[in-house]
């Protein structure tokens, strides 16, 4: 399916992503310089880089959005998309209320 395109997600309000690969990049790579300005033995920090660096390195090794969402295994790509934006607010937040 790496060539053919998703006309709809099957969910309710949710539109198709244009561009998975790239958008899910963007936002892993936020995700990633965000945890880095916290300190190394923050629990959040060091469990969220773990999944954050696995997850973008199966969207940089998978050719099609079906690779990807098999392995991550959470969802379709827009949901994942959600969930990265999710985390990378939760992340800026997490730096300003400092819970270390």
């Amino acid at each position: 399916m790496s060539g053919a395109i998703k006309k709809a997600t099957g969910l309710t309000g949710m539109a198709v992503a244009k561009n998975p690969h790239h958008t899910l990049t963007a936002l892993y790579n936020k995700i990633l310089r965000a945890v880095a300005k916290m300190p190394q033995e923050a629990a959040y920090r060091r469990n969220t880089e773990l999944i954050v660096q696995e997850r973008a390195k199966i969207v940089a090794s998978s050719p099609s959005v079906r690779d990807i969402e098999a392995k991550i295994n959470c969802g379709q790509v827009e949901e994942l998309i959600i969930q990265a934006e999710n985390e990378l607010n939760l992340a800026r937040k997490m730096l300003g209320w400092k819970p270390w």
